[in-house]
């Protein structure tokens, strides 16, 4: 279908609006340092004030009060590409994007009534998010598609869980969830003999979604816990977004929305002890399926509404995690995760090249009274991906075209740390 010059500049924009650079897709589970040091097999667990996230009824296993608080850090290595753009004039070439840190915090209290069965809290984490930069607005071979990207979100999750009895509890809570997105790009035509970068545009806006999400606890013995958890997915609307573009003439502004489809999860997982020694597997969906195409309005003469299609898969992560107490006070942790990508290469582009990845994660926990620290480490090795979309279009003083035919490559590292106090 063909669309007009000024829709094909801003499109790529609005894709990069849902992804991320360390995780499949764009989902970050590092909601707690424990849950990462056994490859957040934590759905059976669940015994810290993280259960908020991974299960809410994992909250009546927590005597008291409890205050949890940490973060997660993480290394990005640029993304590597070695191939063909639409800037490439059919030559390839290798790019690299920046290599960029980020942090972003976790919070947690919890209490429970023993004599009731109930158990309540209240949890802000960061379940999506993306950085993303290339070197170069003026040069860079993915400048028509997109030189940067920022998306950050914040979920505040109140939620309640009811114990039955020693063998079944359950929970539920609500979930508000409040994000933000800033982006960059360089529209780009065809002129005899090259390209020519006509204007360049920065975006920024945010927006709000809500969802809820349950869980539930069996303990059929007292070395047994089989544990499953549900969160709806959000539609997250961005509203009254800005834009600036910016040509030697001057400078315009246009406002727009869109609308991100943010899938549902559901993960099951058996946690056994035997000893000092706890295993667990947990198998964790994504259900990405629901994210079939991005429909955006750009308030602004001859754009209008463009819907590009991504028709992502749905994904299984399989998650494996070891603890051992080695002494009452010190517990030291694996886990191994296999979490293969969503983006089919039909509609993968370069602000998101995502690839399965296997994830390596070592941790520990040190209880000293009332006071629990737990730290955990994350290697992120992603796969080499070979892609092949590239559309070309060489018409004079129309844009270049989109994709890329070539191979992706590159790798992370994360470490998270918590403290907990009971009281």
């Amino acid at each position: 279908m063909k669309r007009n010059r000024m829709a094909l500049f801003l499109l790529p924009m609005f894709v990069m609006a849902a992804s991320t650079a360390w995780a499949s897709g764009f989902r970050l589970p590092e909601a707690g340092a424990k849950a990462m040091g056994m490859g957040f097999a934590f759905t059976a667990q669940a015994d810290d004030p993280s259960a908020i996230y991974f299960t809410p009824a994992g909250l009546t296993q927590l005597e008291g009060r409890n205050v949890m608080a940490g973060f997660s850090y993480v290394q990005l290595y640029g993304s590597k590409f070695e191939g063909v753009t639409p800037l490439t004039g059919g030559a390839s070439e290798y790019e690299r994007q920046r290599t960029l840190q980020f942090v972003f915090p976790n919070a947690y209290f919890t209490s429970m009534h023993k004599d009731s069965g109930i158990a309540w809290g209240i949890g802000v984490f960061t379940p999506f998010g993306l950085s993303q930069k290339y070197h170069s607005r003026q040069t860079s071979i993915f400048r028509n598609q997109v030189t940067n990207i920022e998306l950050r979100t914040i979920v505040v999750n109140p939620t309640i869980a009811y114990k039955f009895n020693d063998y079944l509890s359950v929970g539920v809570g609500v979930d508000f969830m409040y994000g933000t997105a800033k982006l960059g790009q360089t529209a780009v035509v065809n002129i005899p003999g090259g390209h020519m970068n006509v204007f360049e545009l920065d975006m920024d806006g945010d927006g709000t979604a809500w969802g809820y999400n349950a869980g539930i606890l069996l303990k059929p013995t007292s070395n047994l816990r089989i544990g499953a958890s549900y969160r709806s997915p959000f539609d997250l609307k961005i509203k009254k977004g800005n834009a600036s573009i910016r040509n030697p003439a001057g400078t315009a502004s246009a406002d727009g929305n869109a609308e991100v489809s943010i899938p549902a999860t559901f993960a099951v997982g058996v946690a056994y002890t035997i000893n000092r020694l706890t295993l667990e597997v947990d198998a964790d969906w994504t259900l990405w399926s629901r994210y079939k195409s991005l429909p955006i309005y750009v308030n602004y003469p001859g754009i209008g509404k463009v819907a590009p299609e991504k028709n992502w898969k749905n994904s299984c992560a399989l998650r494996f995690g070891a603890q051992y107490q080695v002494i009452d006070p010190l517990a030291i942790r694996l886990g191994v995760v296999y979490d293969p990508t969503p983006v089919p290469s039909e509609t993968m582009g370069p602000e998101l090249p995502d690839s399965s990845r296997m994830n390596y994660m070592v941790g520990l926990g040190y209880k000293v009274g009332p006071v629990t620290f737990d730290w955990a480490f994350m290697y992120i090795s992603r796969r080499d991906r070979s892609v092949n979309n590239l559309e070309v279009s060489t018409a004079l003083m129309t844009p270049p075209g989109s994709g890329f035919d070539g191979r992706w490559y590159g790798d992370a590292w994360l470490t998270g740390m918590n403290l907990t106090y009971n009281f």
